[in-house]
């Protein structure tokens, strides 16, 4: 039995310690939030964040995320700037690498709070989207890191 601590709670899970996290956060918890895209970390759809940081959960085992803090997609506020800034720029189009986006897009504004382009292309090269919405995704962080920006100075 393992114990993990996901989005704010504390699970028990019963299972290899070689299981992906991916399997865990949809087949065991029911957050299918998070997308299986390739199975190999190379596109980013099921990208979540550990201690802050973007992971790949279809690489990600229990044994790299014991006594670790994971956040999915479910696990991120409808008022976090980051998702107002998803919809106030229309990013979807078919949405399905979006979970993956936004979260890559959140651990960079942790790491760089006011990117430039380079650091957005470079950063979020390893997230695919199919449906190429990068322009908007690119509009989306520099609105995020203005509302963060702006949140910041009210305190």
């Amino acid at each position: 039995m393992t114990s993990l601590f996901i989005n704010g709670k504390r699970y028990k899970i019963d299972v290899s310690s070689d299981t992906p996290l991916l399997w865990i956060l949809r087949d065991h918890l029911g957050l299918v939030g998070t997308k299986f895209g390739c199975g190999i970390a190379q596109c980013g759809a099921c990208t979540v964040l550990v201690d802050g940081k973007a992971v790949r959960s279809c690489q990600t085992f229990i044994n790299d995320i014991k006594d670790k803090k994971v956040t999915t997609i479910e696990g991120i506020p409808e008022s976090h700037p980051v998702k107002k800034a998803w919809i106030l720029e229309d990013v979807p189009q078919c949405g399905y690498c979006q979970p993956g986006q936004i979260m890559q897009a959140i651990s960079l504004l942790s790491e760089k709070p006011n990117p430039t382009d380079e650091d957005i292309d470079n950063y979020m090269s390893s997230c695919l989207c199919r449906c190429g919405t990068y322009q908007r995704i690119k509009k989306a962080i520099h609105l995020s890191s203005q509302l963060m920006s702006s949140k910041r100075g009210k305190k």
